[in-house]
């Protein structure tokens, strides 16, 4: 997922609620690690948050003092920790999803631990089981969300579909996010290849551009700036009432409302959406690997997952773990969303990367 620093109201993919202790910037701390054996460090997307109360109990019942380094959009600090992973920045790094993680696997980015709790994992979430490099922390879906305002005031019915979406009357009104940068933006690029395949889905985009579709450089100012439903939006002067971002979304634009509403002011276009799974991992030359597993012990144990929806907007993985009723509410997984096999990923994702870029944004 994802995606944000936390200067607005919502963070979807995302959470905004009490971020870890002692969170740094990671050019501050480029290459120091966790320095002690008392500090654990997380390096992760700047979408990352937990409950300090929750983190608080991690710190006393362990011992170790959390510190996290947050590294931009989810696909530039997994390309960061590929770069410095001869001398990493912490221990463990989290927010590498299931578009990105072959690549993170073959540069070697993560040393094997089975993490405590592995066998509550969901089977639809597990991966690399036979090295246990990685382990599952949360899922989502990235959809196109709308401005029910928007529709309603011009009396136009929503896009269901990523078809919808290449219609006349939606045009001009989609921004999704850069696919070389973004892991959302990624995230819609796969859908559409799993949606129209090999042959089909570079001139599904064809007629994107050709329908006036907007790229920027990350969920943020997707989000929060270009995006006429959202509160930052609103604030901003966005004018697109499509966005690419989470079926989660809706929620969090009425958890943060003040007053709350009754129903959430954005939708979800459920035959749009791509299925995501974030990975944690132990980093290889990790400085406090011993912290490490605890913190990794920590991500899938019952109270952390628990406490995870209403952080950043996702799912948990962990069977049995309860979910928000306010989260289900607003914001249900997508029914049938798209997904690809990972081993079709890794053997085409950067070529897709490459041709989308020189057909969208040249």
């Amino acid at each position: 997922m994802s995606i944000t620093k936390k200067v607005s109201v919502l963070a979807v993919g995302l959470g905004m609620v009490g971020t870890l202790a002692a969170c740094g910037s990671s050019s501050d701390d480029a290459g120091s690690g966790s320095g002690d054996s008392k500090t654990v460090t997380l390096v992760s997307h700047d979408s990352w948050a937990a409950s300090k109360d929750v983190v608080a109990a991690f710190e006393k019942e362990s011992g170790y003092k959390v510190k996290v380094l947050e590294d931009g959009d989810a696909g530039q600090a997994v390309n960061k920790a590929i770069l410095t992973k001869d001398n990493p920045q912490g221990d463990v790094f989290f927010g590498v999803d299931n578009t990105l993680l072959s690549r993170a696997l073959d540069n070697g980015l993560f040393q094997p631990y089975e993490a405590k709790g592995s066998d509550q994992v969901l089977p639809a979430y597990r991966a690399d089981q036979d090295k246990h490099r990685v382990t599952p922390v949360d899922t989502g879906d990235i959809c196109v969300n709308y401005d029910k305002a928007y529709f309603e005031k011009h009396e136009l019915a929503p896009p269901k579909s990523l078809d919808d979406l290449a219609e006349p009357a939606y045009k001009d009104l989609l921004v999704t996010e850069n696919a070389g940068s973004s892991s959302p933006g990624l995230g819609f690029l796969l859908g559409t290849a799993a949606q129209y395949g090999d042959e089909g889905w570079e001139g599904y985009w064809k007629k994107l551009k050709a329908n006036g579709v907007k790229v920027v450089d990350s969920w943020e100012q997707a989000y929060n700036e270009e995006f006429s439903g959202s509160s930052g939006g609103k604030k901003a002067g966005g004018d697109r009432p499509l966005v690419v971002s989470y079926a989660s979304s809706p929620p969090a634009e009425v958890i943060y409302a003040d007053p709350q509403p009754d129903t959430a002011p954005t939708g979800v276009a459920d035959g749009t959406c791509f299925r995501q799974v974030e990975y944690a991992g132990l980093l290889s030359n990790a400085k406090n690997p011993a912290g490490g597993k605890a913190l990794l012990d920590f991500l899938l144990s019952k109270r952390f997952q628990e406490d995870m929806p209403l952080n950043m907007f996702v799912y948990p993985v962990r069977e049995g773990a309860r979910i928000p009723e306010a989260f289900t509410k607003f914001g249900p997984q997508a029914k049938d969303p798209q997904t690809l096999d990972p081993a079709k990923i890794a053997g085409n994702r950067d070529q897709w990367v490459k041709s989308w870029t020189s057909l969208v944004l040249k």
